[in-house]
Formats: structure tokens, sequence, C-alpha cells
């Protein structure tokens, strides 16, 4: 089964803030990079497409037009608490140190730990697309991150050192016993 993962893109909101979960719009550029991942994606089907239901992810998947959408709520972003919608500078500096240096098992205040965000991921993946062949979907760079970790069984500390652009698409297999990363950021 092939696993295409797709990255939201570029948003409508100030560099240096904290967004996760929050409901942020696309930027401007929208319509110039939806069609440039038209072109990536080279005409090719899908037999099923999902989606985070936050409207970065619902308003790329509409705009690639590559099938009926199914949209669940495990794809979303992590929840960064009460952090959300913040900048990141203005966020109190010991709580946010002890948090950087544990994040895959420490939340941010009434948010959720990296672990959490993968847990949610290899749920989707076990219950939805092993169902089928070839899957689509649109969701965000952590949970991007969270399947390239799972995939690779790479500590959870080691999330940031994979870059996962803006429009940029990921494809992953799980043939076999061994999953497997065809290529990022494409």
């Amino acid at each position: 089964m092939k696993l295409t993962l797709v990255r939201h893109t570029s948003l409508d909101i100030a560099p240096g803030i904290c967004y996760g979960q929050a409901d942020v719009d696309v930027s401007e550029n929208f319509v110039d990079e939806s069609q440039q991942l038209l072109a990536k994606l080279n005409g090719r089907a899908f037999d099923v497409v999902y989606a985070s239901p936050l409207q970065r992810c619902a308003k790329l998947a509409q705009a690639l037009d590559k099938g009926q959408i199914a949209y669940d709520d495990r794809l979303k972003e992590l929840h960064f608490g009460d952090w959300e919608m913040q900048a990141w500078d203005e966020i109190p500096r010991p709580y946010f140190d002890k948090w950087s240096q544990n994040y895959g098992h420490m939340a941010p205040p009434n948010g959720e730990t990296f672990a959490q965000l993968q847990s949610r991921a290899i749920d989707f993946i076990d219950e939805k697309v092993t169902q089928h062949d070839d899957v689509l979907c649109v969701t965000h760079g952590g949970m991007i991150r969270a399947i390239i970790a799972h995939i690779l069984n790479m500590p959870l500390k080691g999330l940031f050192r994979v870059h996962v652009d803006y429009a940029s698409l990921t494809e992953v297999e799980f043939c076999g016993e061994v999953p497997r990363i065809v290529y990022v950021n494409r």
C-alpha cells in the first residue's frame, strides 16, 4: 500500500506564532501552491483521499480534486493547548525549555504530546490506510514527521531533524513487514 502525504500550503499567519490545531487559513499564495502540487501529482489517481478537517488541509484537498474526501480528526496537527496562537517567544521560558527537551512525552499545558500525536497516526494507518492500495492524505508537518519517525523507529526527540516543506509530497509504502519511505519533500 502506498500512502502519499501532502503537507498543507503556506498560511496566513505572522511568523513566530504557535498554531498547531488553531484553524488558521491559507495564505494568498494558495492557488499557485496548489497548482504546483497538482503538477507534482502528475494526474495520478488514488483509491481514497483523507484529510485533516482543519481548513488549511480541507481547502487543499478540495482544490486537488482527487475524489471524495473523508475527513478524520486523527490527522490534525499537534494540539499545543494554552500555547495556541501565542508568539513562541512569549511562552514562559522555564516550561518551554523543559518541553523542548522532552516534547515527545511532555505536553504543553492543556495540549498533547508528540507520542499522543504519533499514536493517532498509527491508529489511523492501522484502521484506514491498509484497506486501500493507493491513498492520498492531506495533513500537517507534525503528523508527517510522526509517521516518518514511526517507520524509521526513530525516537520522537529527533522529529525536528526532518524538515517538511509546505505544499510538499512525502510517500511511504507499507508492503510486507517492513514499511519504507520512498521520498520526502517532493
